[in-house]
């Protein structure tokens, strides 16, 4: 497992970005590799989203990832970014709509929809919450 806290910042949203395809590397996923990239949006929309919604001022995000066994035996990578704001929950997987064609934001959930098998957003311990998502590697 992988786990490494950021500060709520562009800066720490780009680095958690970073670090996590280096991360994959190491666990032989290559950098640059399909899979490689498809983490690399992931994380960083995931961790954008914390900066941008989720940032509580002087606390930071956490970004964890772990190598799992899917329900059909294929490796998955779980990527989880967990921040300090409770209030500020992202709408439930089921929950996401289409956006007007004209709008300027609003679309990084509906990627992670796409390009992820699974995705949630949970209660973090304490206080905060946690969204998870999955791929194959």
């Amino acid at each position: 497992m992988f786990a490494q806290r950021f500060s709520a910042t562009r800066r720490g949203a780009r680095l958690a970005r970073r670090l996590a395809t280096a991360q994959l590397d190491a666990w032989g996923t290559p950098y640059g590799s399909e899979r490689s990239d498809t983490v690399a949006l992931l994380v960083a929309e995931l961790a954008a989203n914390a900066v941008l919604h989720g940032r509580v001022p002087g606390r930071d995000f956490e970004l964890r990832l772990t190598p799992v066994a899917g329900p059909d035996g294929r490796d998955r990578l779980r990527i989880e970014v967990a921040d300090t704001r409770t209030e500020a929950r992202p709408p439930d997987p089921g929950d996401l709509r289409p956006l007007a064609p004209d709008a300027e934001s609003g679309r990084g959930l509906l990627l992670v929809a796409a390009l992820a098998e699974r995705w949630e957003v949970t209660d973090r311990p304490g206080v905060g919450k946690i969204v998870r998502a999955e791929v194959t590697l």
